[in-house]
């Protein structure tokens, strides 16, 4: 379903292209790598949710992974919609969502533009989803108004570049081989909110109050044999080689996999997660 307030742009063109073609054929791996960040947004939500009947919506939830386990902690009495602009994502969400047998709704459409009845919603979740706002103010005043008086916003955003060092070896490791795109420190993108006290100003100037963020350091693995697909099918290196032909793929995974050698230990690539858990009332 198309929300008739889309914006087609950058971002949709990325995500419903080669930004969302590793995060879909990958989809076990990148459950299990930050199943971490998961537990603890679902820890989060499900403490701020009314007793019962909660209304949650998870904006930027790709492939489902967050939405399906809200919804499975919160039961049968909740109702629970996620959010994205990227239809293969939500494809896989629907799909994870009928395995599961629940009754989980997914909706293609913009969180900046998208009208939901005003007080709709009780908690806005998010996991590494709300970063990618042309004008995030518009975005979580839209999401305010969406929300319920006394409600609640809880989503977990990225710290910086710096406190984040595993984002960025595979792609300068493989900058010799394929041009890869550096991640944007301003505007849309992954750091968007990595400022605190820039994110408790936007939060603010958007009606959102009491705003908390609370710094997460996680350990978030895999086994060493998942390491190739994610070091050159995830992120900025990934899309750089989504045409590329075998033997350009070949050359950076030999220089892309040796960068991550500091995170592995015995047969599991250990990353160092540096998260905001980002909370604020309605």
């Amino acid at each position: 379903m198309a929300d008739p307030g889309i914006d087609e742009g950058e971002q949709a063109q990325l995500w419903n292209g080669v930004g969302a073609k590793g995060w879909v054929e990958l989809e076990g791996l990148m459950d299990r790598l930050f199943r971490p960040v998961e537990e603890v947004l679902v820890e989060a939500v499900v403490a701020a949710a009314p007793p019962a009947g909660a209304r949650v919506l998870d904006v930027g939830c790709g492939t489902g992974a967050t939405t399906v386990a809200i919804a499975r902690t919160l039961g049968p009495g909740a109702s629970c919609t996620g959010l994205d602009v990227s239809e293969p994502m939500l494809g896989a969400a629907r799909a994870r969502a009928a395995r599961e047998g629940l009754d989980v709704r997914f909706v293609r459409a913009d969180a900046q533009r998208h009208v939901v009845d005003p007080g709709g919603v009780d908690v806005v979740a998010s996991r590494f989803g709300v970063m990618f706002f042309d004008d995030p103010v518009a975005a979580f005043a839209n999401l305010r108004r969406a929300t319920a008086d006394g409600g609640s916003l809880r989503a977990v955003v990225w710290r910086s570049a710096e406190d984040n060092p595993f984002m960025s070896v595979a792609d300068e490791a493989a900058a010799t081989v394929v041009e890869v795109p550096p991640r944007p420190v301003e505007g849309p993108g992954a750091f968007a909110l990595a400022d605190p006290d820039g994110t408790r100003a936007l939060l603010g100037r958007a009606g959102w109050s009491a705003v908390e963020l609370t710094p997460l350091d996680l350990d978030c693995s895999m086994p060493e044999a998942d390491l190739p697909d994610y070091a050159t099918r995830i992120g900025p290196l990934g899309r750089a080689l989504a045409e590329a032909d075998d033997a350009t793929r070949q050359r950076a995974a030999e220089v892309a996999v040796p960068a991550y050698e500091r995170f592995v230990r015995a047969g599991r690539v250990h990353l160092p997660v540096a998260c905001w858990l980002v909370g604020a009332t309605a």
